[in-house]
This record gives C-alpha cells, structure tokens and sequence, in this order.
C-alpha cells in the first residue's frame, strides 16, 4: 500500500489545522479586540461555506486533469486563509477579514471529505481497505484533541497569534505531503457516452442511493447534537461545581473517540450500516448517563463512554461512502457529506446558545436522544427503498480479498485498483458487500 502513511500524514497535518480553528479564532479575537463575539462571527463565515463549496469542490476534483495540481492547491490555499487571518484578525477591518475566512472556509470540505475520498485509490478492496477508513477516522479524533490543546498551550505561553501560526505550519506540511503522493494519470477524459460528474451528482446520488441516503441523514441528525456539545459540556461542568471542567469533559469525549476509532472502528467483520446504528445508539445512551452523574469525574467517565462508542461512526461512514458512491461522484459524495456534518454541528451550536438558559442535564439528554434518534432513522431509511443490483464479479472480487486476507496474504487481485494511485478507479460498488 504505497502511499497511504504519506496520506496519513497530510490528512493528520491538515485536519490537525482545521480543528485548531475554531480555538484559535475566538481566541485570538478576544486578545486583539476584546470580544469573543467577534470571533464567533469569524468563525462563523469560515464554516458557513462548507456545505455550499462542498459540490463544487468535488465536481472540480473530479474533473480536474492534474489532480496533484488540484489537491494541493486548495490545502495551500486553506494554510494561505490560515496564516493571512493570523496577521488580518483583529487588525484590518471587519469585511476583509470576513472574505478571507470565507475563502479558506471554501476549501474546508477538501481537507475533510475530499482528502478522504483518495484512500479508495491508495489501498485494494476489501478488508485493508476497511482498517484504512479506520485510521483515516482516528486522523480526525487525534486532530481534535491534539489541535485545541496546542492551541492553548502556545496562546498561555505566548499568545493566539503564534498558536495560529503553528496551525498554518501544520497547513503548509500537509500540502507539502499531499505533492508527493501518487496520483493517476486521468487521461484524455470520459469515453463518449461514459456519465461525466455535474454539479449536482453528489446531491442526487446522496438521494437516489439508500444507504448513502441513510448514512448521510442519520449522521447529520446526530451532528446537530455533536454540535451543541462543548457549549454543553461547560454549562453542565459549572453546575457540577467546577466551571474549568468544560474542556475536561470535551477531552474525555474526544481520547474516547480516538479510543473507538483505532479499536471498534477496525472491525471489519461488521456491516458498516450496522456499525453505524450501534455507535449512534450507543452514544445515546451514554450521554444519557451522562446527564444524571453527580460529580465531573463520573461525567467525564461517561463522557469518554460516548466518545468510544461514537469513534466508529466515521469509520462506518466512510466505508459506506466509498462503497456505493458512483465512481463519477465519488469526490462530490465525500466532500458533501462531510459539508453536511459541518453546517449540522453549526446549527447545533447556534441552537444550544439560544436555550442556553435550560438546565445542563435537560440540553445532555436533548443531545442524546438525537443521537437515538439518528440510529432509528438510519433503521428506518435503510429497511425502505429497492437495493441496488450486485455486480457478480465484484462480489466475487471482494470475496477472493477477504479469502486472502483471513491467509495473511492480502494481495491485489485481478479487479482491484492500482494500490499505487491515490485518484485511481475502484470500480463499481456493491451493496451486498459488508
């Protein structure tokens, strides 16, 4: 699997910067102008146009002739959004800040969805495939909780300025690793008559496909509640008697997703539909726990809990994607799934500060039965709808994979794709395939 810890390491790199973000912008906010109001709107307009780009960032990654030029160039574009808001924020005026936060906001969904979307080219079918998903998840978990805690470190020892420099370093190496990684020829272009990508075949495929349909509308239900989490956690701390004890919790959560992402998540002997219900509905119930703990110690052990059961979810969520996405959206499926997600925990967050003034254990219990909620959606859409026809060969193909896997001897068969090429064509999916 040539390829895929470079990949790694450039995902980790730049989702290491994308979720410094968020602390870094309030933070840096209120050093300079003196209100974290400010930095909320900043915030704000850096994630607003996740789910509006997202479409159009996969259709152009799917076009694209030179898809090294293409993948690299929106990672220096996100650090460039980074480094020119370390000097701009606070300090030039309000308009311009905004525009450069909404112009590196517009290249989010290739560090998220669009990054994700290579693994397929990098690693065969199969099995190796699947524990790659599982590592390309625990980049996502070990960026949220390695990224705001260097964040805070630099910024209490120095000052916020500094800690967003680190985040566009970490921007510049991603893309620096992102160049070395093989990508595939595209050719000339489609054969005549072959489907050509537009602007709204991830939308229609996200629609017209059950389990990208399911997947896709129980994770964005149970990000609404994911969102309004960490405002969550500080409110529910300080009634606890220890008002620092916000972060503790969101810590907790996030070493238990990373936790669950690098055990449960590797398990590939799982449905990854099934896989996805029990991390929501298991999320449920410990925050329901969660809710009713005395003390901030028992809620972090229950917190850590959640984040265990839901460190999976992703893993399940991006196996489903690069099964059944059609291979002409397969770029568009990925980075408007992970836009949704996005503008989901937005809303959540927005949602939290507006019943701010409910009791803590009664806002916990909201966000879990989202999380119910979610897993009984996903039931419901995925029990409903015809499946898609199975293409014979590949499920033999996938059989052969796993045949060679349980041998220790995972090879490339005859219908997989070049393990050397991070663009290269899977072929079509399957929907009986686990």
């Amino acid at each position: 699997m040539p390829g895929l810890g470079r990949y790694l390491a450039a995902a980790l790199a730049a989702r290491f910067a994308s979720e410094g973000m968020g602390m870094a912008v309030v933070l840096l906010a209120l050093e300079r102008t003196g209100s974290a109001a400010h930095g909320a709107f900043v915030l704000t307009a850096w994630l607003a146009p996740h789910v509006l780009a997202a479409p159009l960032a996969g259709a152009a990654a799917a076009r694209s002739r030179r898809p090294r030029l293409f993948h690299v160039g929106t990672l220096a574009g996100f650090t460039t959004a980074v480094a020119a808001m370390a000097f701009l924020l606070g300090r030039a005026p309000t308009p311009v800040v905004l525009a450069v936060a909404v112009l590196g906001g517009s290249c989010g969904p290739m560090v998220t969805g669009g990054l994700s979307s290579l693994v397929a080219g990098l690693v065969p079918p199969g099995p190796a495939r699947d524990r790659a998903y599982g590592w390309d998840a625990s980049t996502y978990n070990g960026a949220a909780v390695t990224a705001p805690a260097a964040v805070s470190l630099v910024a209490a020892f120095g000052s916020a300025g500094p800690a967003m420099v680190l985040l566009a370093a970490s921007g510049a190496l991603a893309a620096a690793l992102a160049a070395t990684l093989p990508y595939a020829n595209p050719g000339p272009g489609p054969a005549p008559g072959a489907p050509r990508a537009g602007l709204g075949s991830g939308l229609a495929a996200l629609w017209r496909v059950r389990e990208l349909r399911a997947v896709t509308s129980a994770t964005t239900l149970a990000f609404v509640g994911i969102g309004a989490l960490t405002t969550t956690a500080v409110l529910l701390a300080t009634t606890l008697g220890s008002p620092g004890g916000g972060g503790v919790l969101m810590t907790a959560f996030a070493l238990g997703a990373l936790t669950g992402s690098l055990t449960l998540g590797r398990i590939t002997s799982v449905p990854p539909g099934r896989l996805a219900r029990w991390a929501m509905a298991a999320t449920g119930v410990a925050l329901t726990a969660a809710a009713f703990t005395p003390s901030v110690t028992l809620t972090a052990v229950a917190f850590a809990a959640a984040g265990v059961c839901d460190g999976p979810l992703l893993t399940a969520t991006l196996r489903i994607r690069s099964e059944f996405a059609p291979e002409e959206a397969r770029t568009q499926v990925f980075t408007l799934g992970a836009g949704l997600k996005v503008t989901a925990a937005s809303t959540g967050a927005a949602l939290v500060g507006l019943a701010a003034a409910a009791p803590p254990w009664i806002l916990v219990l909201a966000i879990a039965a989202l999380q119910l909620a979610a897993a009984l959606l996903h039931t419901a859409v995925a029990a409903h709808g015809p499946a898609r026809a199975a293409d014979p060969g590949r499920v033999a193909a996938r059989a052969r994979a796993r045949r060679r896997a349980a041998d220790g001897s995972l090879t490339t068969g005859p219908r997989a794709p070049s393990a050397g090429s991070a663009t290269t064509a899977p072929g079509p999916r399957t929907p009986e395939a686990p």
